[in-house]
C-alpha cells in the first residue's frame, strides 16, 4: 500500500486571523508586531490565542519589500582571497549579525565595472546600506553618494572626496617602517609597489619615503621599483626581481625593503628565496597588514598591524549614524608595528 504524503497546508493568512478574531487586520498587524498600546488587553489576549491556535506567522519579507526596506547591507570587496580582506569581511559581517542585519559580500577584484554592475544589483534587492572596501573610481559609486545611499568607505577612501571611512593612518604606517628600519643602523633602503597602486599603498609609500628624508636620508637613495597587476603576490614578486637585477645576472640588494602590503612582501620573498638571499639576515622586510598567516608561515617578516577585527563596529557604528540623517565621519583605528627576528 502506497503511503500518501501529507497535503500541504497553505500559511495562514492576516485576514484569517483578524476573522477569527472578531477585529480589523490593522489591528492583528499591529499586536503581532508588538505595538499593544492602541488595543485593549483583552483584544490582545484574543487576538494572541488566535495565532497560537492557527499557527500564523508574519510575513517579514512582504513588509520589507513594500516599504522598500531591509535588513540586507552589501559589502563590495575586491580579491577576497587576500587575507586582509576576508578578515574584514568575517569582522563586519560579525558585526552586522550581532546588529540583527545580514550581509552580502560582492568580489569587485578590483574593476570599476564589477563595482558598478553589484551597486545596480544591490540596490535593486533594496539593501539598506553598502560597505565598500577599497573602492575605485566608478560611476556608480559616484551616483550612489550623489543619491545619498547609506556609504562607509573602508580601507581606501571614497575617491571622489568625503563620505564616511573606516581605516588607518597609512602615512603613519609607512612612517613606523621607515623608524623601524633607520632605528636598526640600516641605510640602504628601498621600496616596492603595484604600479596601479591604490590610495592606501600610495600614501604607506609616501610615509615611508617623507619620514626617511626627514631622518636624514636623501630622497634619491631611496631606491624604488613597481610593477603592473593586481594580485600583490605577483606585483611583489615581479618588482623586487626589477628593483636588484643588474646587467649580466647580477643582484644588488638592499639592506632593508619596505613593501606597503603582507602579499607583495609574499611575493619578494619568494623571488629572494629562489636566489639564494636570507631573509632577514641580508635584507629586513617591513610589509602592512600583519594577517594572522604571518605567525604560521612569515616568522621572518615584521608588519605594521592593523586592528581588522575592529573594523565592523565601527562600520555598523557609521551606518546607523547614516540611516539616523547624521553626516559622515571618520574613524582612524590605531597600528602598530610588530617586530619579528629582532
Amino acid at each position: 500500500m502506497t503511503k500518501q504524503r501529507p497535503l500541504r497546508q497553505n500559511p495562514v493568512s492576516l485576514a484569517t486571523v483578524a476573522s477569527a478574531a472578531g477585529v480589523s487586520m490593522a489591528t492583528v498587524s499591529r499586536i503581532v508586531n508588538g505595538e499593544t498600546r492602541r488595543a485593549s488587553a483583552e483584544t490582545v489576549e484574543r487576538v494572541q490565542k488566535v495565532v497560537a491556535a492557527l499557527g500564523y506567522r508574519p510575513n517579514h519579507i512582504g513588509r520589507t519589500l513594500r516599504r522598500r526596506e531591509s535588513r540586507i547591507v552589501a559589502m563590495l570587496s575586491p580579491n577576497l582571497d587576500n587575507p586582509a580582506m576576508a578578515a574584514i569581511a568575517d569582522s563586519v559581517e560579525t558585526a552586522l549579525r550581532s546588529a540583527g542585519y545580514v550581509m552580502i559580500l560582492c568580489d569587485t577584484h578590483d574593476r570599476a565595472d564589477l563595482q558598478d554592475e553589484y551597486l545596480h544589483a544591490m540596490r535593486s534587492q533594496v539593501v539598506q546600506g553598502y560597505v565598500v572596501v577599497n573602492a575605485v573610481r566608478s560611476e556608480g559609486l559616484s551616483e550612489a553618494v550623489s543619491r545619498g545611499d547609506p556609504v562607509v568607505f573602508v580601507g581606501r577612501r571614497n575617491p571622489d572626496g568625503g563620505g564616511s571611512f573606516v581605516g588607518i593612518d597609512n602615512r603613519g604606517a609607512g612612517a613606523d617602517a621607515a623608524d623601524h628600519l633607520w632605528a636598526r643602523g640600516i641605510r640602504d633602503l628601498a621600496l616596492i609597489h603595484p604600479s596601479q597602486g591604490s590610495s592606501a599603498t600610495r600614501d604607506r609609500v609616501e610615509g615611508f619615503v617623507t619620514r626617511l628624508t626627514e631622518l636624514g636620508c636623501p630622497r634619491p637613495s631611496i631606491r624604488s621599483a613597481a610593477a603592473p597587476g593586481l594580485r600583490h603576490l605577483e606585483a611583489g614578486y615581479a618588482a623586487v626581481r626589477a628593483l636588484v637585477e643588474g646587467e649580466a645576472g647580477r643582484q644588488d640588494w638592499p639592506a632593508g625593503l619596505f613593501c606597503p602590503s603582507d602579499l607583495m612582501a609574499y611575493g619578494a620573498y619568494r623571488f629572494a628565496q629562489e636566489n639564494g638571499i636570507r631573509i632577514p639576515q641580508d635584507c629586513r622586510f617591513v610589509g602592512v597588514d600583519d594577517n594572522a598567516l604571518n605567525a604560521w608561515i612569515a616568522p621572518w617578516l615584521t608588519s605594521v598591524h592593523i586592528p581588522y577585527v575592529a573594523f565592523g563596529e565601527k562600520v555598523v557604528d557609521q551606518l546607523k549614524n547614516l540611516w539616523a540623517g547624521e553626516g559622515p565621519s571618520e574613524d582612524l583605528l590605531p597600528h602598530e608595528l610588530i617586530v619579528r627576528q629582532a
